[in-house]
């Protein structure tokens, strides 16, 4: 059996403990939320910690059970043994899972952008169709979706479109989005039947406060110009739109939605996240073991992902994985069963660095 770190499951269960005393022993407003949260990231790391201990008493009582002579109560015994021997190896794996390092970003709402690429008209309606997988993902997950700033593309769909999608651990689950999105398929404007391949841009930032990224009034201009685009429902006509420049990185944000205080608050928002990701990547970047940890490079110029309406297949390049249900996952109802084979890679691919660095 793989050996877990013994003295760290005894630090998360004191610890627990001592959350819990002080959560029964009348802890101050202030004490009793924090306390309530840390009790919440504790209890199911614990629960199994708890069980994996107790199963290792009981694999020492069945042993010594077996070793007392009775023919009847070591054949009991062994089968016991068999069984707790499973039970244990299972419960070490789910254990070695959460004793991994957390994103520090994982628990937060998201900034998701998407933007046409390569193929014109195409690229657009594709952008609108994976705009609307992710609604109908987050639909399904109970997360809210906000439109914050979109232009239409000329015959349907998106060139662009940001959104915040708010919600617990959505970054999560998210995060393995961000790449180039490729799409095979017959445009209803093709007459000859011929496939045409073009591409969609995603980006997936966490959703930082104020407390997470500090901007400076001098680091910003702030300029004010009339909504423009091809319509839709947030266009408008006054001078309301917003546009924001960080002059020391050269970002630039716009918003155009209902009113100028609405927008300058939106690209804020969305200035926020691009910076704290800037931050993010400039620190990974650095660390050349994290990075070779990561399911793909993370880079947004990586394909990740083609979806093929011919054949009704959808494949994610960076782990090999082809699903023939290419419907349901652009429903979103399909969508997690690639998520979680990325996610599972991901912790492998974690637990392999942490074990070659031992």
């Amino acid at each position: 059996m793989a050996a877990l770190p013994q003295d760290k499951l005894d630090a998360l269960e004191t610890r627990f403990q001592y959350v819990e005393a002080a959560l029964s022993g009348g802890a101050a407003p202030d004490e009793f939320v924090r306390l309530s949260k840390e009790h919440a990231e504790l209890a199911p790391i614990v629960a199994p910690i708890t069980a994996y201990k107790k199963a290792l008493k009981d694999l020492a009582d069945a042993r010594e059970l077996a070793a007392s002579g009775d023919a009847e109560m070591r054949e009991m015994a062994e089968a016991e043994i068999e069984e707790l021997e499973e039970r244990i190896e299972k419960l070490i794996g789910e254990i070695r899972i959460l004793l991994l390092p957390k994103d520090e970003a994982d628990e937060k709402s998201i900034i998701l952008e998407i933007r046409g690429g390569t193929g014109g008209d195409e690229a657009a309606l594709f952008a609108g169709d994976l705009f609307r997988m992710y609604e109908r993902y987050a639909a399904h997950r109970g997360w809210k979706v906000t439109v914050m700033e979109e232009s239409p593309g000329e015959v349907g769909g998106f060139k662009e479109i940001i959104a915040n999608i708010a919600g617990k651990g959505v970054y999560a689950r998210m995060k393995f989005e961000s790449g180039v999105h490729r799409v095979q398929r017959v445009p209803e404007t093709e007459g000859s039947g011929r496939i045409h391949t073009s591409a969609a841009t995603v980006a997936v930032l966490p959703e930082v406060e104020d407390i997470d990224i500090e901007i400076k009034a001098e680091d910003i201009r702030i300029d004010t110009m009339r909504a423009s685009g091809a319509g839709g429902q947030h266009v408008n006509t006054t001078d309301s739109a917003v546009r924001i420049t960080h002059l020391p990185t050269g970002i630039i944000v716009t918003s155009a939605l209902k009113s100028q205080h609405q927008n300058r608050a939106m690209a804020m928002q969305v200035l926020r996240a691009r910076l704290y990701d800037q931050q993010r990547e400039a620190r990974d970047s650095a660390r050349a073991e994290a990075r070779s940890a990561q399911v793909g490079s993370g880079d947004r110029s990586e394909r990740i992902r083609t979806y093929n309406f011919p054949q009704g297949r959808v494949t994610d390049h960076r782990i090999n994985l082809t699903l023939y249900k290419l419907d349901k996952v652009m429903e979103g109802e399909a969508l997690d069963e690639i998520i979680e084979a990325l996610i599972t890679e991901a912790q492998a691919a974690q637990l392999a660095a942490m074990e070659a660095g031992n």
